[in-house]
């Protein structure tokens, strides 16, 4: 038993000489700059072909999962080269302690193996998750990185996109339904407002026309008055122009509804 023992920790030592050590972290430093370099690239390409960066954001996301599990574990057998029953071992030992130590972490990292196939969103899609809304913006084997419209970065882990409910806007589109609100009183003339509403809309440089403009009409209560809410429902030709678009109807709207009359609450 201890020849057996004494023979097993030599293996292991012999495994880590200094030679193994340096040719490891030199292997993983080239996969981490090979990583860099996808992701450089894919930034490259994605302002060179912008109608396309949805698909080249998926792109690197996938050739990064790639590289880190692929690579990382290529580079530690092929460097190290542990004999069979040593990989056995350690690997049911490992296997057991890490599940109880990194249980969320590994909840996380099948969590991002499922979204990668499942796909209930892609990278470039905007999402609204738990009270927050932006883009998102990079995919990673543990976490979600969304940005807001406020350019607040919101890092949530991949397990919790497995129980909780997300809504993507666009779903790997890059048009986008944006509904508007616009506010009357209650004896404005309705049809000449969303007249209005629908001209300045097929109008806007950012509006996509190729569907159709929608319009939904009802009472609400606003600082507790009876109002008509006019709801314009439209798209955006570029998930990224969501805000300007909104705000160019909406300027350009209010601005019509003074000079042709259209009472608002309040007036």
């Amino acid at each position: 038993m201890n020849n057996e023992l004494a023979s097993q920790l030599t293996t292991f030592v012999d495994m880590f000489d200094t030679g193994k050590l340096v040719l490891l972290l030199i292997c993983l430093f080239a996969l981490w700059l090979a990583n860099w370099c996808v992701r450089y690239s894919m930034v490259k390409l994605m302002a060179r072909f912008p109608a396309r960066r949805f698909t080249i954001m998926q792109l690197g996301t996938l050739l990064s999962f790639s590289l880190y599990i692929l690579g990382g574990a290529g580079v530690v057998v092929g460097v190290l080269q542990p004999p069979q029953e040593f990989l056995l071992a350690i690997g049911g030992s490992a296997a057991v302690a890490m599940g109880f130590a990194l249980k969320d972490i590994a909840a996380s990292l099948v969590s991002g193996l499922i979204l990668l196939f499942d796909r209930p969103f892609h990278v470039g899609d905007r999402v609204t998750f738990d009270g927050v809304y932006g883009e998102i913006i990079t995919i990673t084997l543990r976490t979600v990185r969304l940005q807001t419209l406020d350019d607040n970065i919101v890092t949530i882990p991949n397990s919790r996109f497995i129980t909780d409910v997300v809504a993507s806007g666009n779903l790997g589109a890059m048009d986008m339904m944006v509904v508007t609100d616009f506010h009357l009183a209650l004896d404005a003339d309705i049809k000449e407002a969303e007249d209005i509403v629908r001209q300045v809309i097929v109008t806007s440089r950012f509006a996509y026309l190729k569907k159709p403009v929608a319009f939904a009409i009802e009472e609400v209560q606003i600082a507790e008055r009876l109002a008509i809410r006019l709801r314009a429902k439209a798209y955006v030709l570029d998930v990224t122009y969501e805000k300007p678009f909104q705000s160019d109807i909406t300027t350009r709207a209010s601005v019509l509804f003074r000079e042709r009359g259209v009472r608002r609450p309040g007036h």
